[in-house]
Formats: C-alpha cells, structure tokens, sequence
C-alpha cells in the first residue's frame, strides 16, 4: 500500500506539471485559433469555457477519489490469481499496458455505439474547440463507469494496481497531449502518429461531423484504429469545427444534469 501511496502521488504531480506546461505551451504556439463558441445563440467567453471544463476535472478530482481508487484496489485484491512466471516484472507490465490499452479502444468505441454511455460521454464531446482543459472535461457518471468495468478487466486479467497506476498515468498524459492545442513540427507530428495517437488524429475524432465523431478511438497507441477499420480519412484543418453534429454547448450545471434528462 505504501508504493501504491507513492505511486498515486508521482502520478498527481506528473500530470498536474504536464497539464501546466501543455497549456502554456499551447497559448504560445497554438495550432488552431481558438474559434468563439455559441450558447444560445451568444458568444462563449473563452476563459468561460476553460472555467466549464476545469469545473468537471474538480468535481472529478474531489470525488474520483473515494470511489475509482478503492474500486481499483478491491480489483486488484479479489484477481483471479492464474498468472504464469513470464508475466512479472517488466514483461508482465508490458502486457498490462497492450491490455489496458486495448481495452480503453473498445469502451471508448461502446461509449460512441450505445446510446445510455453516449449519454454522459456526449458531455466530453460537445466542447467547441479543444485544448488540454477539454482532456480533464468528463462527466463523473462515466468516469465511475469506467472504474467499474475496468475493475472487471483487473480481476479476470489479474492486472496489477501497479500496472493500473502507470497505465493511468500514460493514459492521462497521452489525452492531455492529443487534445492539445499545440502546433508541432509536420515531420514530427507524423512521425509519432505512427505510434502514438496525436491532436492530427485526435481532432478530427472531435469533429462536428458524425461520421467523423464515431471514428478514430484510439487513446494511447495508433494502431488500434488500423487494426480495427475505425480510422477516419479526414485530415485535420485549422478550421475544422469542433463538437457534436446538431447539438450546441450548454451551461455547466445542464452539461452535469444532461445524461439523467429525458432526451429526445
């Protein structure tokens, strides 16, 4: 429990660093002009925006806590133990990130097909223009989703806390990255698509284009999408608008309240 303690610790800083430096770095040399979005009809105050979408990391931060972190604990306690030798130390951790990683392409494709998922990760998604905030902008309600059905994955997978720790530490740098309003070198920028899922790929994932919205899952690694036919032939634009196809953003106490309303 004690490495556990240090590991969730490492983990706090590591990305509350990045996040800072993702976000100054992104003001500074921004891909994109940040577009004015509309509520309503009026014109959103971008610090507005940045405000809304820090809301939902706060709330998260506050509550994820008491209930993500011992449902992960409980996982990991109760795994089914079947683990062969090979799957210790460094091999076993690579195995677990593949795991993880696979396994975060395929609740992110179901949060895009089933309609009760869409609900609340629909939230995520009608933000009008991404930047580092929007990778800290998700409803609570799928937040602890997740937790739960990962918490099923840890103890079939017997994955352990450890593992789940680091992976969720490279999960959150990686979405922070790829939502991130940062220009990059072109030859970079395509040179780490190959291996790692960038804003190039990512935005067009964010795309107020349905078939668009419903393609390019990956988190992590790339490869998912070439794998699994869901990559989009879109390229990224500097005016590429940003949201969800025939909806508009609402108010944050809307956006908290809008998976538990009757939906037309």
């Amino acid at each position: 429990m004690e490495m556990l303690g240090e590991l969730l610790t490492g983990k706090t800083s590591i990305t509350i660093l990045f996040f800072g430096a993702v976000f100054l770095l992104e003001r500074l040399f921004p891909a994109a002009r940040p577009q004015i979005g509309r509520m309503a009809g009026k014109a959103i105050s971008p610090l507005l925006r940045v405000a809304r979408n820090l809301g939902f990391a706060g709330i998260n931060a506050l509550i994820s806590p008491l209930i993500v972190i011992p449902i992960t604990v409980w996982a990991s306690r109760w795994s089914l133990d079947w683990r062969p030798d090979w799957m210790t130390g460094s091999a076993g951790l690579v195995f677990d990130l593949l795991v993880l990683d696979f396994w975060i392409y395929w609740w992110h494709r179901a949060n895009h097909r089933v309609p009760f998922l869409w609900r609340f990760h629909e939230v995520h998604h009608l933000d009008q223009f991404l930047d580092v905030t929007t990778a800290v902008r998700f409803h609570l309600g799928e937040v602890l989703l997740s937790a739960i059905v990962r918490g099923a994955i840890i103890i079939i997978l017997a994955v352990p806390s450890m593992s789940v720790v680091i992976f969720e530490t490279a999960l959150l740098l990686a979405t922070m990255f790829h939502h991130s309003n940062m220009k990059l070198p072109a030859g970079l920028e395509r040179a780490l698509s190959w291996l790692v899922v960038t804003p190039s790929i990512h935005w067009v994932h964010h795309h107020a284009l349905r078939r668009d919205t419903d393609s390019n899952y990956a988190t992590v690694l790339s490869i998912w999408d070439k794998l699994f036919a869901s990559r989009s032939p879109t390229k990224r634009s500097p005016d590429l608008e940003i949201g969800v196809e025939g909806e508009s953003e609402e108010p944050f106490l809307s956006l908290v309240s809008k998976p538990f309303r009757i939906q037309n």
